[in-house]
């Protein structure tokens, strides 16, 4: 195997990188050398695709596409670490950001030109950042596990993803959601939840939106997270709680901003582990995990410092 590894996900901006591939990767192979080039064939590819590069020795595994394939190939070398003797990253991670929400290009400020961003991961030595493991509940009822780079969160955010992922993307991301969001607010009731935070006691709390924030933004340029930092080993957990639609309808105004904060009802907090599980058994809370609906709570978030080597 090659010392550096792509995986692609051929169907990135609705096809653009499928259609744009035969230009771009002669540019790729300039700037990076002998690369090993995969393609990702449907969602969740990229995750065994990563660990198998990790596990046969790459120095490098660089993922092109959107967020989500991000993540998956993040996931990927993350469970590959994992399994290893020592449990510490083996190889570099890279982004070649072709994506719908931009969000990671944000937080790691990776270059938005793919040329730009290819330079930046070949001039770039390896730093350090955090990642969050999250233990979940699958759509199917069963327990699941995963790992997340960016913001995982519940409440509508989950059902803007799922909204998000049903239909076209075709009007760019922020668009896309933005008018996800305004469809989901007239459909979501605030779930009601039980959320604890590190050893703390347990408390309740209805809730909008729940966000266990890496970084800090998410769908599709929502400053979720003013001060989160990607390497500063701690998760930024943002409440927004029982707002009205008249609240949740402001709020749109100002999360892009990152002045949410602006609403009695939002709060931020930090910790390292947060466990959230709805009051109601039977119902179901939605999760948005990188941009990706997984399953529902309950579930644990756990902060997983320096846990990736980042290059770009």
């Amino acid at each position: 195997m090659a010392k550096s590894v792509l995986i692609v996900n051929p169907q990135a901006r609705d096809g653009w990188a499928k259609k744009k591939w035969p230009v771009i990767e002669p540019m790729l192979r300039d700037a990076l050398g002998v690369l090993d080039v995969q393609f990702t064939k449907q969602p969740g590819d990229g995750v065994p695709m990563a660990k198998a590069a990790a596990v046969a020795g790459a120095e490098l595994v660089v993922a092109m596409g959107g967020d989500g394939t991000a993540s998956e190939v993040a996931s990927g070398l993350l469970e590959a670490f994992a399994d290893s003797p020592d449990g510490e990253p083996s190889c570099s991670f890279g982004y070649l950001p072709c994506a719908t929400g931009g969000d990671l290009r944000r937080i790691l400020g990776t270059p938005a030109e793919m040329s730009d961003a290819a330079q930046a991961i070949a001039r770039s030595k390896p730093r350090a950042i955090d990642a969050g493991r999250i233990d979940y509940t699958g759509h199917d009822g069963k327990p699941r596990s995963g790992y997340f780079i960016n913001v995982a969160s519940c409440g509508i955010s989950g059902l803007v993803d799922h909204l998000v992922n049903e239909g076209s993307k075709a009007l760019g991301g922020k668009a896309t959601f933005f008018v996800a969001s305004l469809r989901a607010t007239f459909r979501y009731k605030n779930a009601l939840v039980r959320i604890r935070l590190d050893d703390q006691p347990s408390y309740e709390e209805r809730i909008y939106t729940l966000a266990i924030a890496n970084g800090a933004y998410f769908g599709g340029g929502m400053h979720i997270a003013p001060d989160a930092k990607i390497d500063d080993g701690s998760f930024d957990v943002t409440t927004l709680g029982d707002l009205s639609l008249l609240e949740a309808l402001r709020l749109g105004g100002l999360i892009y901003k990152g002045q949410q904060s602006r609403l009695s009802k939002v709060s931020s907090r930090k910790a390292r582990r947060v466990h959230v599980e709805p009051l109601n058994p039977d119902e179901k809370v939605l999760l948005d995990v990188d941009g990706e609906t997984p399953g529902r709570l309950p579930a644990t978030f756990t902060l997983l410092p320096d846990a990736l080597l980042y290059r770009g």
